[in-house]
């Protein structure tokens, strides 16, 4: 049979249907397709081919007996849109079209999801574009860290005013604002900030941004690590703390086990109460607890709490959980009314009659169940009855064990508002059967059925361990794993996975919070390593056994066929062939491109043929010359990329080009164009010469840049001049501007075509880039060395010279040894001279470059040859010291030497030994070199020599000791030498000297060493022995000898000895001429630098300068200055010291007397001075005080006084005479008046009064009676003042003598 007749054309036999489907459910599309040869299917979405590998677990292609679908996992907006499923073989082409509409959710679960609502500026009329770029990435944190997501959003057209709907989401469960999560939205950048990390914060976070017409998303994986254990190997802090069942006394407390117990299986846990308001955290329970879930009573009726729980094991306990929500201790029928809406207002008011209704007592409650039964509780539930009455019920619960018919209240005080229980204090292991019992006004009803038999004791059964896990392929640092369920597992929280690095036999979790998936992508390990998996289950009762462990896998990125190469264009064309180029595929599926297959098929009145292949077998290089073409003719061209994975999908059909020769003069487009070596400011632009060369040949190159989202009138040359290289380092860009670049060719006719554009190429530089480094090895060996610490399995370094790969080792070889590279000179010479680079395959675009200039080789070849031929560098040349005992100490310190250095000791060309008289050490570790004599001698005299070899490495030092400088050390050691033979007895550390207080005492000190009990001090002055302080006992050694008030006879010299039965040793002090002279003018000083500043003070006779000083020495020299000239002293002008106040009086100040002062202590140095400026208002002041003090001394000296001569009382017996008399002064003379008990005296017979010679006052009575008894005064008085004296006269008679 004709093999021809058999082929048809492609036929859909059933084609796909259209799907109408609700967010996160899956769809599938499917067809059946016929034809001969077997027809080859791809899935378009919107015209854009569906890649499963570009969307890991998105979508899922499958193909079996003709029978082809497309499955859609987890539908979200951006998944409707129209799909096409095109059908191909050698006959034909068929496409058919299928619509997947994706709906939101309605009712309660819309509340969760996001809605679109609408900004400050109306979207009507406006469709919005939203992307998310920069996102965040798979993130890694520790419990109490703070965390922040974000992404760049950009949202066109811009509106300024406009504002997009922001949501995150963490497994799918929307996140509000609260004291762990911070959300922020700063017009184009999304951020959510994690306050305080936890546990609970893990999982799979998903930033949302909708519009009213669409909506974009971004997801990434969260890990939280747990926090470093208070105690070393105490478990993980348990998670998600929820409370449920609230009562008015009893909470449930249920929680998650942690994923890490610390080595040692986990004893129980404790769960600790907080009431809210306090800061107090008190334990519920007194043992630890294995269950999951935990009946908290003792609540009180109307406060709030809040939980958490710790786990326990042997070695201790763990960190505290997250706190839960807050729960009131309430009854749940009060908590619902309190929850409940009130009914709507409808605006009207209707008041109606009811006749009263007797009370009804109520029915028995139906369907009583047990709903959960543990060791240490049962929970109840049942629900109302029908009858009941108006009025609400109240519940009774009742309780008997199994087998008997005593049944006994539970709750005997209140009756229960809600229709659920929980009873406790049940005894475990016994069986027990409940009823419940409704009450009201009315009264009790009839009991319910009772429940069937319940056994007291745990019910949930620990879950069977996990089935079959099996790893595959991921990315770099992640694998996919995947498990069988846990069979017949009740109530099953999730999973944990564990990862162990072959051979380590540790095993790490990779979640921390449970995952309830059968699936689970372990991130953050490390690329190369093998791993083998294992899982558990968990709920309430426990953790599972694990699993068996998984096959072990390598951490690689997962294999598969490269996408299609894209920008097909012509590079020349001829009557029968044509020249194409394409761009490398944009993901290569993770291993090498191994080739490329060009299929074409001629286009005949705008419909295609049948392809053909160009080549059997693959090219390697992106340009290939389709032959046995016609003339002419039309032809559309489809390329394929090969790997090991197998051929990637057709590109699309290139655009439909005409096979006629070109004839035009200048060159055509150059191709292949690569951008390498990007940094934030430079880039490399490579590319290859253009196949058409046009008239004549090509003679350079001009180069052209843009801004990536700029116009195409935005090109513009990079050179100015056409280079001739096939390659160009860009100097001209800016940090975080994103470029492309095109390249034209020309010749002697003028400039050709612009190759095909680069794709946009971003300026920055990724952190992590290195350079080129070039280094030079001890044995002068010169190489570049490349680093790269982002290797693949796969990854090559590649170098080059001038950008062409280095095959040819006769001048460089290249030597790779794990993540670093280096290409090392055999021979370097002047034909080295070019541009090296690196590239290394399968990363992130890593390169770098390397000049090596002229100037550069040369200053190359000077180190290599000092490395070559080496010097031993030296931190120190020889120097010479001396040492205890006056040793002689010659040493240099090598900067660098090894322990197998050798060193010769040379004097005057003979070769020294180690021996008596010389000592040589070398100290490996620090390189320091010395010779040790204990003297020197006069044949000592002479060169000394250090000669160093280390290998090849050699130095020397030497130190010239002859002449002056020789004598000089020579008698330096014989004076140590002396020095030490005077310190084995008592001797002085610090000899005779004096010290001057502050206070001008004087001590004489010197501080002793190596003294004993039996050793003596002796003290004399000129010869003769003084009292002195000779108490050796005490620890510091010093002795004193105090001179105070010192003086002239103090002068003298003295002398201290120590002596004992070791010998003696003498100190001596001259304190005569020079030296009495410095230490009396040291004492100057300390008067000088204690007096204080010089002040004015006024007095009667005149105007007095002064300062005090804290000591006073007769010998104290000052002088006094008057506008800076010493003063002469004159009557009128004295100077003079009262205690310790130096003064100078200026008698009777004048206009000449003002001007600055000032008073200088000569202490034999530079002195010191104080002054003091007596003019202007200070002057005026003085004198005006001074003024005043004159006139009130002359006031004081002329004012009328009674000088003296009246008694204070006189007795005198009646009928005689009484005389007194007082002397008077004053001038001018005073006036006097006698006064007698205050009434002033006129002189008659009987009182007689007289001042004779203005000096004396008398007071006479002539016969004196009893009436002149009283109190008598007499009073003076001038201009100047006044004064009074008072006596008392008594008067007696005889007879009252008698």
């Amino acid at each position: 049979m004709n093999e021809d007749s058999l082929m048809h054309a492609p036929e859909f036999v059933i084609k796909p249907r259209s799907h109408t489907v609700w967010e996160k459910q899956c769809v599938r599309l499917h067809c059946t397709v016929s034809g001969w040869p077997d027809p080859r299917v791809v899935w378009y979405k919107n015209n854009v081919t569906i890649d499963p590998m570009a969307h890991p677990g998105k979508y899922k292609l499958q193909s079996s007996y003709n029978v082809h679908s497309l499955e859609i996992d987890r539908c979200d907006f951006d998944d409707t849109a129209q799909y096409r499923v095109s059908a191909m073989n050698s006959r034909g082409e068929l496409s058919t079209f299928a619509s997947v509409v994706v709906k939101r959710f309605k009712g309660e679960v819309e509340e969760a999801l996001p809605m679109p609502r609408h900004g400050i500026v109306s979207e009507y009329g406006i469709t919005f574009e939203t992307h998310i770029v920069d996102g965040f990435g798979v993130s890694f944190g520790r419990e109490g860290e703070t965390m922040s997501l974000g992404a760049m959003v950009i949202i066109s057209p811009n509106l300024a005013r406009y504002q997009p709907e922001v949501q995150w989401y963490r497994d799918d469960v929307l996140l509000q604002t609260s004291k762990w999560c911070q959300m922020h939205w700063s017009g184009d950048k999304a951020t959510l900030t994690l306050t305080h990390l936890n546990k609970e914060d893990e999982g799979l976070y998903t930033l949302r941004i909708t519009t009213k017409t669409k909506y974009e998303t971004y997801s990434a994986y969260v890990f939280v690590r747990d926090a470093d254990a208070e105690v070393e190997g105490a478990p993980g802090a348990p998670l998600d703390v929820t409370c449920q069942d609230a009562s008015k006394d009893y909470v449930i407390v249920t929680w998650k086990q942690p994923a890490v117990d610390g080595g040692n299986s986990i004893l129980g846990y404790f769960v600790d109460r907080c009431e809210v308001g306090t800061t107090h955290w008190s334990q519920c329970n007194d043992t630890p607890i294995k269950f999951a879930r935990f009946p908290v009573t003792g609540l009180v009726e109307g406060r709030s709490y809040t939980f958490r729980v710790r786990a326990v094991n042997k070695s201790g306990m763990s960190r505290p959980s997250r706190t839960s929500e807050v729960v009131a201790a309430m009854d749940p029928a009060d908590r619902t009314r309190m929850r409940g809406s009130s009914a709507p207002w409808t605006g009207q008011i209707i008041v109606t009659e009811e006749e009263p209704a007797e009370g009804v007592v109520p029915g028995r409650p139906k369907e009583l169940e047990v709903t959960e039964a543990t060791k240490n509780y049962v929970v109840l539930s049942w629900k109302a009855p029908g009858e009941r009455g108006h009025e609400g019920i109240m519940y009774y619960v009742e309780k008997c064990v199994s087998g008997t018919d005593s049944w006994q209240r539970v709750n005997t005080e209140i009756p229960v508002k809600s229709p659920r229980y929980a009873l406790f204090d049940l005894a475990e292991g016994k069986a027990y059967r409940f009823r419940v019992r409704c009450c009201n006004s009315a009264g009790v009803g009839e009991p319910s059925e009772a429940t069937e038999a319940t056994t007291v004791g745990d019910k949930l059964d620990i879950p069977s361990a996990p089935g079959r896990v099996v790893p595959t392929r991921n990315t770099d640092t992640s694998v996919v794993v995947s498990w069988e369920a846990s069979r017949n597992a009740k109530e099953l929280v999730g999973y944990y996975i564990e990862a162990s690095i072959v051979g380590s036999n540790t095993f790490e979790p990779c979640n921390n919070k449970p995952v309830k998936a059968t699936r689970f992508v372990c991130h953050g390990l490390v690329t190369g390593e093998s791993y083998v998996f294992r899982v558990k289950a968990l709920n309430a009762a426990g953790l599972s056994e694990c699993s068996q462990e998984s096959e072990a896998i390598k951490v690689k990125a997962a294999i598969a066929s490269p996408t299609p190469p894209y920008g097909i264009s012509v590079l020349e064309c001829v009557r029968d062939s044509m020249v194409l180029a394409w761009k490398q595929p944009t993901f290569i599926g993770g291993a090498d491109i191994t080739g490329y297959f060009v299929d074409y098929r001629e286009v005949i009145n705008g419909v295609p043929g049948k392809w053909h292949e160009a080549n059997v077998k693959a090219v390697s290089d992106r340009a290939y010359r389709v032959s046995d073409l016609k003339e002419n003719r039309k032809y559309q061209f489809q390329v394929r990329a090969a790997n090991m994975a197998g051929v990637g999908i057709p590109s699309l059909p290139s655009e439909t080009f005409i096979c006629e020769e070109w004839t035009i003069a200048v060159p055509g487009p150059p191709h292949d164009l690569q951008v390498t070596e990007v940094r934030a400011n430079t880039l490399v632009l490579l590319f290859k010469p253009p196949v058409y060369q046009g008239r004549d040949p090509v003679n350079g190159f001009y180069v052209d840049i843009k801004e990536a989202d700029a116009e195409e009138e935005a090109w513009r040359g990079v050179n100015e001049k056409a280079i001739s290289t096939n390659y160009m380092k860009i100097k001209i860009l800016k940090e975080g501007e994103t470029y492309v670049f095109r390249v034209r060719a020309q010749n002697k006719a003028g400039v050709g075509k612009a190759s095909e554009p680069t794709e946009p190429v971003l300026a920055e530089t990724k952190p992590g880039t290195t350079e080129i480094v070039v280094d030079i090895d001890d044995d002068g060996v010169i190489s570049m060395n490349f680093a790269c610490s982002n290797l693949t399995p796969d990854s090559k370094f590649v170098w080059s010279k001038n950008y062409k790969e280095i095959t040819d080792e006769t001048r460089i070889t290249v030597a790779t040894s794990g993540e670093k590279s280096k290409a090392i000179f055999n021979m370097p010479a002047e034909d080295d001279i070019g541009i090296y680079s690196c590239a290394v395959t399968h990363t992130n675009g890593e390169s770098s470059s390397y000049t090596l200039s002229a100037e550069e080789l040369k200053k190359l070849l000077e180190i290599s040859h000092d490395h070559k031929f080496p010097i031993i560098p030296l931190k120190t040349e020889l120097a010479v010291e001396l040492q205890e005992k006056g040793r002689v100490r010659f040493w240099l310190q090598a900067e660098k030497i090894s322990a197998n250095g050798k060193i010769e000791y040379v004097f005057n060309d003979n070769t020294l030994s180690q021996g008596e008289k010389y000592k040589m050490n070398f100290n490996k570790d620090t390189g320091v070199i010395e010779m040790i004599m204990e003297s020197l001698l006069q044949e000592d005299e002479g060169t000394f020599t250090f000669q160093l070899q280390d290998g090849k490495a050699t130095n020397q030092s030497s130190l010239v000791l002859i002449g002056e400088v020789f004598k000089g050390l020579q008698k330096e050691s014989e004076f140590m030498c002396k020095e030490w033979h005077r310190k084995q007895g008592p001797h002085f550390v610090e000899y005779l000297s004096y010290e001057v207080t502050p206070e001008c005492c004087v001590f004489l000190k010197c501080k002793v060493g190596n003294i004993k009990k039996e050793t003596v001090a002796l003290w004399y002055k000129d010869g003769r022995e003084v009292k002195g302080d000779g108490n050796l006992t005490f620890a510091e050694g010093v002795l004193n000898l105090e001179i105070a008030q010192i003086s002239k006879k103090d002068a003298g010299v003295y002398e201290i000895v120590m002596k004992d039965d070791r010998g003696k040793d003498t100190s001596t002090l001259n304190l005569t001429e020079q030296g009495f002279r410095d230490l009396m003018n040291e004492m100057f000083s300390h008067i000088a630098n204690s007096s204080t500043a010089l002040k004015i003070q006024s007095t009667e006779e005149g105007i007095r300068l002064y300062s005090f000083v804290s000591y006073y020495n007769e010998a104290l020299q000052v002088t006094w200055h008057h506008k800076d000239s010493a003063i002469a002293f004159t009557d009128r002008i004295k100077s003079g010291v009262v205690g310790e106040q130096l003064w100078l009086q200026i008698t009777e100040p004048t206009e000449k007397d003002k001007g600055k002062y000032a008073i200088e202590f000569h202490d034999g140095k530079g002195g010191l001075k104080r002054t003091v400026e007596l003019a202007g208002q200070a002057f005026d002041d003085a004198y005006a005080e001074f003024q005043r003090l004159k006139a009130a001394a002359i006031a004081e000296r002329n004012r009328a006084r009674v000088a003296g001569g009246l008694p204070d009382v006189v007795t005198i017996q009646e009928l005689k005479a009484l005389n007194l008399t007082c002397n008077i002064s004053g001038d001018p003379v005073p006036e006097v008046v006698w006064l007698k008990n205050e009434r002033e005296i006129v002189s008659d017979d009987h009182y007689i009064m007289k001042f004779e010679s203005g000096k004396y006052a008398s007071f006479t009575i002539t016969t004196v009676n009893t009436t002149d008894s009283g109190k008598y005064s007499i009073l003076v008085k001038n201009k100047y003042g006044t004064e009074s004296a008072d006596f008392t006269i008594s008067v007696f008679s005889p007879d009252s003598k008698k």
